[in-house]
């Protein structure tokens, strides 16, 4: 039975780089790697700036299932693009093994559909809006329980927040199946996404916590504050 989920599979990676490179990333990354990654079967589902640190890059990439992830990314690598470009990226790069594997919570919370095309190369920068995603940790996985909690009372909180949200993720714990591009394991984490439509709504939104959630949770959540790239898809 085909899956009703945009993306059964999904990374999400946080690339450190060396200072001042983030700029020279981001415009090969989009001229050259949006295209060709979806050509192999993948999807580039965003790409952002980290507000909070400005050698870090992150992107998000969703694929069909492990088996297609295995093809896609052999493809994509052993294909052109990654061939010519991959000295220039690479340059850029401290580290970027920082990857979460992780997979919808249930088949209604994975991204939803783009709410327009993506833009096309050489567009002027994106809009104000900024995404927020939040990272969970457990000691172990998050359960059914948790997730129904979550829908219940942090989900409406970030809606009066004027937030729409996105996606509810957690770990993915299949073994890597293209173990050329290393993943975090040994973790449990539950991730949730959401659009604000301007720094100045996620900035509110971030001064009114959600304690309720710390007393399920090991330790205090890490909170990316990203803004979409020109040609992110997610924006």
């Amino acid at each position: 039975m085909t899956s009703t989920v945009r993306y059964p599979v999904v990374e999400l990676r946080q690339y450190t780089l060396r200072p001042g490179q983030r700029e020279v990333l981001i415009d090969l990354f989009d001229r050259e790697f949006v295209e060709s990654q979806e050509a192999e079967g993948m999807a580039v589902v965003g790409q952002f700036r980290d507000l909070d640190d400005p050698d870090r890059f992150v992107w998000i990439r969703g694929f069909g299932s492990m088996p297609a992830r295995a093809r896609a990314l052999a493809a994509f690598y052993g294909g052109p693009a990654w061939k010519t470009n991959s000295a220039a990226a690479n340059a850029t790069m401290i580290d970027s093994d920082n990857v979460l594997l992780l997979r919808p919570v249930t088949a209604r919370s994975g991204f939803p559909a783009p709410a327009a095309g993506r833009p096309a190369a050489g567009s002027v920068p994106a809009g104000p809006s900024r995404i927020l995603v939040t990272i969970y940790y457990r000691d172990q996985p998050f359960d059914q329980a948790f997730a129904d909690f979550f829908d219940r009372e942090a989900r409406p909180a970030l809606t009066r927040a004027g937030a729409t949200p996105l996606a509810c993720l957690q770990t993915e714990h299949a073994e890597n199946t293209f173990p050329a591009l290393p993943v975090r394991t040994g973790e449990n984490v539950f991730v949730w996404l959401a659009r604000f439509p301007s720094q100045a709504h996620l900035d509110d939104h971030l001064r009114q916590a959600l304690p309720v959630l710390s007393a399920l949770t090991v330790g205090a959540p890490q909170q990316l504050r990203l803004a979409p790239t020109a040609r992110s898809l997610l924006r």
